[in-house]
């Protein structure tokens, strides 16, 4: 066999340009399984990733049992840094979307749409996240951050603006922050803002 040939043979067995990565499935199934919104459970999430790509995550012999271990171990993939920080939590207390991870799950749904399915809002959720927006603008912190004032504000308004305060630290500070992020994606200002007293209001 030619060198020439070897090398095509070799090459039609990459995988598919767009397939996606199995820590990037579950940050998908994440999503479908309402991450954005509250801390949702491994189990679900593998139910959805099992939904997204049957058979990927599932036991070698027992090809209809999904392999938990190897969801669980794809989520603190879809955690760490390198893999783009997609999720934030715990096999304890949930798993949540970072912004990040709620960009990357939105543009996938764009590309394939068909085979991702739908996050839809319920009316109770559009309202609660219109209300919230509203709260968000009328805090004194947005407040001076939109007339240019933003050396003016304490970090006690940038906490008050996240709903946050001394006794809520680590894990669930960062998750909190992570969510506003995501209710305010489609406001620029906002963003802008919430970007801005998300330095004032970190963790030292």
């Amino acid at each position: 066999m030619s060198t020439a040939h070897a090398t095509k043979k070799v090459s039609s067995k990459k995988k598919p340009k767009h397939e996606l990565a199995n820590h990037e499935v579950v940050v998908l199934a994440a999503y479908l399984a309402g991450a954005q919104k509250v801390s949702a459970d491994t189990e679900d999430i593998a139910m959805k990733a099992n939904e997204l790509a049957p058979g990927r995550f599932s036991w070698r012999k027992y090809k209809d049992q999904i392999n938990i271990d190897t969801v669980r171990k794809r989520l603190w993939d879809a955690a760490k840094q390198d893999n783009g920080a997609y999720l934030i939590g715990s096999e304890r207390t949930g798993w949540r979307l970072t912004k990040a991870g709620f960009d990357f799950a939105r543009k996938i749904r764009r590309i394939a749409p068909a085979r991702l399915g739908r996050q839809r809002k319920s009316k109770s959720e559009g309202v609660a996240e219109t209300r919230e927006l509203k709260r968000m603008m009328g805090e004194e912190a947005f407040i001076k951050f939109a007339q240019g004032r933003q050396q003016e504000i304490t970090r006690l308004e940038a906490e008050r603006f996240f709903r946050i305060d001394d006794y809520v630290t680590g894990e669930v500070r960062a998750a909190k922050i992570e969510r506003f992020k995501i209710i305010v994606a489609g406001d620029k200002t906002l963003s802008l803002a919430l970007d801005f007293l998300t330095g004032l209001v970190r963790e030292n």
